[in-house]
């Protein structure tokens, strides 16, 4: 990830897999999401779709009493390199969130900061 990868982040990205099921055009996939912020998440996957595509998101977060459905797009794909030890899968941007929605997932990744801070 370069510096300025860094800088276009407004939210800060915390390691956690959830279970994740997400659909887009004509397919329905389930897999690890790795990281998770009130922004975005990245999907640990080998085959990515291509960024801009839109995705509708099935998590549930651990606490809540129902699975959270949400909007996104693919806004980045890294390939899998074995030498660079780089993970395969997309980020994916969350894209009209609602209120209630914006609140669970501050709640989940703050709770999630408190827990790692304390390891």
């Amino acid at each position: 990830m370069s510096p300025s990868d860094d800088n276009k982040r407004r939210a800060t990205r915390l390691h956690h897999e959830i279970p994740v099921a997400y659909r887009s055009v004509g397919s329905f996939l389930t897999d690890w999401a790795t990281n998770i912020s009130h922004g975005g998440l990245f999907i640990n996957t080998k085959s990515p779709l291509p960024v801009g595509t839109t995705v509708k998101i099935i998590i549930q977060l651990p606490g809540a009493s129902f699975p959270c459905r949400l909007d996104g797009r693919v806004a980045r794909v890294t390939a899998f390199d074995n030498h660079a030890n780089m993970v395969p899968g997309m980020g994916i941007e969350f894209t009209g969130l609602d209120e209630r929605q914006k609140r669970e997932l501050e709640t989940f990744v703050e709770r999630l900061r408190l827990q790692l801070e304390q390891v």
